[in-house]
């Protein structure tokens, strides 16, 4: 007798099934550009791959009668510890943008991190909200200015909106929505050589733009001749090439000047997106960040750097008891959540997954897809004898040795 369960969709029955019907509906400057990323795409590959060299150990007769998927971040409470990771230009695959992830960050009550280079305002995101958390992700320009206003807005926008809660007498738990956070991306002195731009002269479509960057600022400067084309008209590449250093990326910074920097401006939590190493895990305790991703940027910037999984595994040794750990990069299962979970982290990210979303059905499909991973999970934790977080650890996952041989962690 087939027990199955009902399907949520008639043609998408996991996320790589989603990738692919979305990238048949994307143009290949779009396709390539959302799904590939930097030289060879060694550590693209390498970041979903990981996932496969370590093995879930089951335990059985284990109540998990009520599994309770539910978790923590920035302090508030969220289902399951799966959200949205800080990915540019939403609108590019459908129009429904930032906004219709929002909407379906919403319902589901995940976590949303929202790209300094999203198509929509972050006003406009925030409104959707509906208690869970939301990031404000960032990027330390040589203009400073431009980082402190996008930052201000975030932050007078978490106020307007808790005020506005407060005033209309609604539960304590619906004031924790807002930016609840900022994340600081630390991996991008300089962009990483994608090549797939280079081959396809990307560019976002005309009318588009980048809403959350210095509204108001002079940005003729970030054209191919001073005036005559807007910001999101150019080629990503060369807005890079071609941008003065004075405005764009801030090369010199270091951990005691940024992080100090960026509490001068808010009081928002502080998260830094884009460690590698315990070394790097143990300078963010150091200078009391509240949370660090573990992140390679989907594989975008340095090829060649271990998958973010692996690098997890180094960090969060470092990290327990002292600071939230998340984790992005490769994952495509509800299975894969579970082993970044036991291998320490406390929340999972993904980038790529509600564009996909996005491209397949508009917001219907990023809702398709936060459903599809979340059953997934629950299945996952049901399966392997755990019936809250708590209950997942490293005793819950082996690896295949190169000899053959299975080694429980």
């Amino acid at each position: 007798m087939a027990n199955r369960g009902k399907s949520l969709d008639s043609e998408i029955f996991s996320i790589a099934d989603l990738q692919a019907k979305a990238s048949e509906k994307l143009p290949r400057v779009f396709k390539e550009f959302f799904n590939e990323g930097a030289m060879d795409l060694i550590t693209v590959k390498d970041n979903e791959d990981a996932f496969n060299r370590y093995k879930i150990r089951p335990r059985v007769l284990r109540d998990v009668s009520n599994l309770d998927t539910s978790t923590t971040i920035c302090n508030t409470k969220v289902s399951f510890p799966f959200g949205f990771a800080p990915a540019a230009t939403h609108k590019i695959a459908h129009p429904d943008g930032e906004i219709g992830t929002s909407k379906v960050a919403a319902e589901a009550n995940i976590c949303m991190a929202l790209s300094s280079h999203a198509t929509c305002s972050l006003e406009d995101v925030i409104a959707e909200g509906s208690g869970n958390p939301y990031m404000i992700q960032f990027i330390i320009l040589k203009d400073r200015n431009i980082t402190r206003q996008l930052l201000e807005r975030a932050e007078s926008e978490t106020h307007r909106f808790v005020s506005l809660i407060i005033a209309g007498a609604k539960s304590s738990y619906v004031t924790e929505s807002g930016y609840k956070a900022v994340m600081l991306t630390v991996d991008a002195p300089m962009l990483g050589r994608r090549l797939n731009e280079y081959r396809n002269s990307f560019g976002i479509p005309k009318g588009m733009g980048y809403p959350n960057l210095a509204p108001g600022s002079d940005m003729s400067n970030l054209t191919e001749t001073g005036e005559g084309l807007a910001y999101g008209e150019l080629r990503m590449f060369e807005i890079f090439l071609q941008t003065p250093n004075d405005i764009f990326l801030e090369d010199g910074i270091e951990w005691a000047e940024a992080i100090a920097w960026i509490r001068s401006v808010t009081k928002l939590e502080i998260w830094v997106k884009g460690i590698y190493t315990a070394e790097d895990v143990a300078l963010a305790i150091q200078h009391g960040v509240n949370g660090v991703v573990i992140s390679n940027h989907g594989g975008r910037q340095l090829d060649g750097v271990p998958a973010t999984l692996d690098a997890l595994r180094e960090c969060a040794p470092v990290a327990k008891g002292k600071i939230a750990i998340a984790i992005d990069g490769g994952i495509r299962r509800g299975t894969d959540i579970f082993k970044a979970l036991a291998l320490g982290a406390d929340y999972c990210f993904a980038g790529r997954i509600p564009i996909w979303g996005l491209a397949y059905n508009g917001t219907k499909g990023v809702e398709l897809a936060v459903k599809l991973l979340q059953e997934e999970f629950k299945l996952a934790m049901c399966l392997a004898g755990c019936k809250t977080i708590k209950d997942i650890n490293k005793s819950h996952l082996s690896i295949l040795e190169t000899n053959g041989v299975l080694s429980k962690l």
